[in-house]
């Protein structure tokens, strides 16, 4: 009798078995067939069976289901993406049922190369060919001008493969396009960490974040810093150190680093400029000065060249006329006309380079002001009514109000 019960019980084992192995079945043909609604319901219930549900064969068939679904899907919208994202998360879950082997069993099958341009019925239906499709569906997107939703399936495609430079630049600009900047950060962080890619633009774009919208200039520094060690030659990285050294208050290394540039590159307007604002910060105006007007010869369409050369024309201008301030009446008679010519002579110099830095930025108000007051200080009253009437064209006639 108790013989009897269990082969009973083992009948009833193995017709329940073959059952779900026959639902299982019932998928794939379903899903190859390409009634996915049946093929999902049939894989729904197989994985919420006791013994099919532990069968990492099971969730391989799961995902390539949700990965179909997800490609026949022409919305490309949210709701599509998210299908996508379920299918990346059964493919992780087959793959580590199977024991997270790439070599062989459903591991392998979870990574089978998928080839662009063979026909649907011979596509593996691999974790692979999610990317591509994810992939197609951003460049679709971005053709669209819709950024938000290229970004989200590039990313997708990006989470499968961290080392496709292609979908983890694209990824990056766009995040960076759209203010998302730790977004834009962590692609640029996988393409960092990728051997043989030129990374430069990468480095580049993360100086820029981390100094400019996270406001970490030490952050930045490292960043640097690490690019210069893999390009020492760089020029680019060269120059945002000397630049990052000088927010962080870094004076000798900066200047340090300045004349290991100059020596390398010495008609680098940029950091003649930096060598010039060093200089002007130590006490040596005249060096500064110099550096400014070098910085102007060699690029005399250098916007800061000529805007620093100016200013600081000015800035000499009226120390010189505030040292008559302190003279007795006597001193003052003698020494006025003298400090007057030298002030005035800075003064003309410093409008051709506020002239020249107009011509770069013609709508500059700014510079406008300066020529304003400049001209009228000169007794150049046409040019000065030249300015004056732009000013008022631009920013009404109450300019002079808003402090130029």
């Amino acid at each position: 009798m108790k013989k009897l019960i269990l082969s009973m019980a083992l009948i009833g084992a193995t017709t329940l078995a073959f059952g779900q192995k026959k639902v299982v079945r019932s998928a794939e043909k379903n899903f190859k067939s390409g009634d996915l609604t049946a093929a999902m319901s049939d894989i729904t219930a197989a994985s919420a069976d006791p013994e099919s549900g532990v069968d990492p064969s099971t969730y391989l068939l799961k995902a390539k289901i949700q990965s179909k679904m997800f490609g026949t899907d022409s919305t490309n919208n949210e709701s599509n993406l998210e299908v996508g994202k379920e299918a990346l998360s059964t493919y992780m879950k087959a793959f580590e049922m199977a024991g997270s082997d790439k070599s062989a069993g459903v591991g392998k099958e979870v990574f089978t190369e998928d080839i662009s341009g063979v026909p649907d019925n011979l596509r593996p239906y691999s974790v692979i060919t999610l990317k591509n499709i994810s992939f197609d569906k951003a460049i679709d997107r971005y053709t669209e001008n819709d950024l938000e939703m290229a970004y989200g399936f590039f990313d997708l495609a990006g989470e499968i493969d961290l080392t496709d430079t292609t979908i983890h630049y694209n990824s990056a600009y766009l995040a960076n396009e759209l203010e998302m900047y730790e977004e834009a950060k962590r692609h640029y962080r996988y393409l960092l960490d990728i051997d043989g890619y030129n990374k430069l633009n990468s480095y580049y774009s993360m100086v820029q974040i981390e100094s400019g919208q996270d406001k970490d200039p030490d952050a930045a520094y490292a960043t640097v810093m690490a690019g210069r060690k893999e390009y020492p030659e760089d020029k680019i990285l060269a120059e945002y150190e000397i630049q990052l050294l000088l927010q962080l208050n870094k004076m000798d290394e900066a200047m340090a680093q300045i004349q290991l540039a100059l020596k390398n590159d010495p008609d680098n307007a940029s950091i003649l400029l930096r060598s010039g604002y060093l200089k002007e910060q130590s006490g040596d105006i005249e060096g500064g000065l110099a550096d400014y007007k070098k910085s102007v010869e060699v690029d005399p369409t250098y916007f800061e060249g000529n805007y620093y050369t100016g200013a600081l024309l000015l800035e000499q201008s009226v120390k010189l006329l505030n040292t008559l301030n302190d003279l007795s009446d006597s001193d003052w008679e003698i020494q006025s006309p003298i400090v007057g010519k030298k002030a005035d002579q800075n003064y003309k110099e410093a409008a051709k380079y506020f002239q020249s830095a107009l011509e770069i930025q013609p709508d500059n108000t700014e510079i406008m002001a300066i020529l304003f007051q400049v001209n009228t200080r000169l007794k150049n009253e046409t040019e000065a009514e030249k300015y004056n009437k732009k000013l008022i064209e631009l920013k009404g006639p109450n300019w002079m109000d808003d402090g130029g």
